[in-house]
Formats: structure tokens, sequence, C-alpha cells
């Protein structure tokens, strides 16, 4: 930094803004940390009487001039002399009562913030909107030690969207986890299955074999879709418009073995095992919902294979089912694509040569 007027990230010279604001590209933060970026404020606050804020610019090349080009929501700032990310997220429900308007957001951010070892330090209403939608400005807060800055970005892109997504109904596979787990279940009323979301309204059978390769064939869908994907029971759903829409929370009878329950299921009818798979009870005032969080797996663990299968209502427990999900409903797996992936294993096994399997 020189006299306030230029900051140098990584060996990289960037002019502040019009507003005297520093302004970052994003690959400047790949090598920047948190513990830097504090102490690199803390010096242009009270030796340059400068800014104690640094934006992000939403500029993709690193070359470009960055000086007066658009910037992201998501900024660092100085509070209390400590580090925050600091965005805004729009809302049309106004609440003026500030330790409200605090304990709501921090609900709603509660699960994602608890995994990054982060918290809510404000969430206070932007007085400038006269009318709906109304801005509320957040700041979170964090140990800068060991925290590199491009990470911190994208935790604040991921809280702002799990803000958006409660106020606006756009919601993606991550964020519904985030919105279960902090309580938000009712935010998915009218939402719709997709690709990531199978909602079932109770329990599976598991005291039958067909409710047992029912479950390990729900988690194999996801397993070997692209995208992972979750499947939550205790949501009602309804055929709308050729779509089944959650409609309901039909909690559970609370049951601390059910995690269990349904791991033992899964460990003897789904093979392989899948990486990074999350079963868990989010627990409510009248019961439970159970999130299966299926993360998206890599292509070489690929088919996940379910031991047994039901055909025209029959159990055939010799049978292996191969399932994908595509849309909000399942696919079977074609003889072809089986056979293809046998014969690339074989090639790259003898000849160390690996061919492409057909295309869907």
């Amino acid at each position: 930094m020189n006299e306030g007027h230029t900051w140098e990230f990584a060996g990289r010279q960037r002019p502040v803004g019009d507003d005297g604001d520093p302004v970052a590209h994003a690959v400047d933060l790949d090598r920047c940390t948190a513990t830097d970026l504090q102490a690199a404020l803390r010096r242009s606050s009270t030796q340059y009487n400068a800014s104690e804020q640094l934006w992000v610019s939403e500029l993709l090349g690193p070359d470009d001039d960055v000086e007066d080009g658009p910037v992201g929501p998501v900024s660092f700032t100085l509070t209390d002399g400590h580090l925050t990310l600091r965005f805004p997220y729009s809302t049309f429900d106004y609440i003026n009562d500030d330790p409200e308007l605090f304990q709501h957001t921090e609900q709603i951010l509660a699960p994602l913030l608890n995994r990054h070892r982060m918290w809510l330090v404000s969430a206070e209403q932007d007085e400038s909107r006269a009318t709906a939608p109304w801005a509320v400005w957040v700041e979170i807060g964090f140990h800068s030690r060991a925290r590199r800055l491009t990470d911190l970005v994208d935790v604040g892109l991921d809280a702002l969207a799990l803000l958006d997504a409660v106020e606006n109904g756009n919601l993606g596979r991550d964020q519904i986890a985030d919105l279960l787990r902090g309580g938000h279940a009712e935010a998915l009323v009218g939402q719709a299955e997709g690709p990531w979301l199978e909602a079932k309204r109770q329990h599976y059978d598991l005291s039958s074999s067909a409710g047992k390769i029912s479950l390990a064939q729900a988690v194999a869908r996801f397993a070997n879709a692209e995208q992972g994907g979750l499947v939550v029971v205790g949501l009602e759903t309804k055929g709308v418009a050729g779509q089944d829409v959650i409609r309901k929370i039909t909690p559970m009878p609370h049951d601390p073995r059910v995690g269990r329950k349904y791991r033992q299921i899964l460990e003897h009818r789904l093979y392989p095992p899948v990486d990074g798979l999350q079963i868990e009870a989010i627990t409510r005032s009248d019961g439970d919902l159970v999130l299966i969080d299926i993360p998206p797996q890599p292509d070489e663990l690929k088919p996940f294979l379910v031991h047994g299968a039901v055909i025209d209502s029959r159990t055939e427990g010799a049978f292996i089912s191969i399932v994908r999900r595509r849309g909000d409903s399942s696919i079977p797996t074609t003889a072809a694509m089986i056979h293809a992936h046998l014969a690339a294993g074989r090639a790259l096994l003898r000849r160390g040569e690996l061919t492409s399997p057909p295309a869907d």
C-alpha cells in the first residue's frame, strides 16, 4: 500500500476506486490471507485516514482495470478493528425490530456459518430504501488466522445465495440442505422435485425387502447422477402440471436410531459405499425430518449398484439394479452402457488404454 492510493496483492498493483475504497480482482485474493488484509486495513485507517473496506471486482481478466469496473456483492470491512465479510440481501418482508431481524437472519445462516467456524455480527435494514424490496446489510465474523480471502468470499456468496433462496424461492441442492438444517422446511412448500431433490411423505418400509431396495435405489439414483442430490423424508408432494410439488410438511416420530438403520440398509444393499454420504434427523417441535445428502460422486466410483430389484411388484433378491436420476424421475442404465463400462475397464487393465462409453 502506498499512501492509501495504491494497493498491492501478491505483486499486483491495484489503484483505489473513485470513492477511495480499494478494489481487488478475484485472482488477487488467491494468495492473500485474512490476517494480512486485516493488518493492511488497520494501517490504512490509522496512518492514512483512508478506507476500512475492500471490494472485489466482478471483471474476469486479471489484467482488466478494476478501478472503475463493477464490483461483487461481497466485500471485506473492519468492524471494531476486526475483519468481517459484508454484503446486502433483498427481502419483501420489512422487519423494523433490530433484534428480530438479527434473529431471523441468524437462524437462516446458522448451519452454513457453523460449518465454516463463522458467526453473524450484524443484520441491519438499509434505511435508504423507501419501498420493497428492502435491503438488509449483513456482516459475518470469523477468526482471521489461516483464512484465505478467496475461501471467505466463497462463503459470503453461499450465505447470500441461502438468504436469497429463503426470500425469493430460488433454491439449489446445498441451499435446501441448509434450509432444512436451519429449521426452514416451510420454505420448501411450493417447490417442485427436480434433478437433485426427492421428497417422501413417510419412512421407507425397512421391515420388507421391497422397502430396503427402494431406499437403496433412491440413494443410487443421485449417486449415479452428475449433481448428487437430496432425499428428504417428511415432505408430502402433489402432482401439479406434470411435476411433483411439495405441498405439506409431514414430520416423522422422533427416532434417534433412524440414521443407523438407514446406513445399515445401505451398507448391505448399495455398492460401492457413497463417498461423503450424510444421513441426519432434522428435529422439529412436531417431529423429525430425515435428510439424506448425496454429494456428487467421482466417475471412477460409478455405477453404483443396488443388490435386488422390484419387478412387477415382486422382489427379486438375486438381481442387481442400476438406476440414475434424470429430471424428477428415474431411468435405468441400459445393457449397452453397462457392457461399455465393463469393456472399458478390461481394456484399461489389459493395455492401459481407456475407451469412452457411448453417450446416452
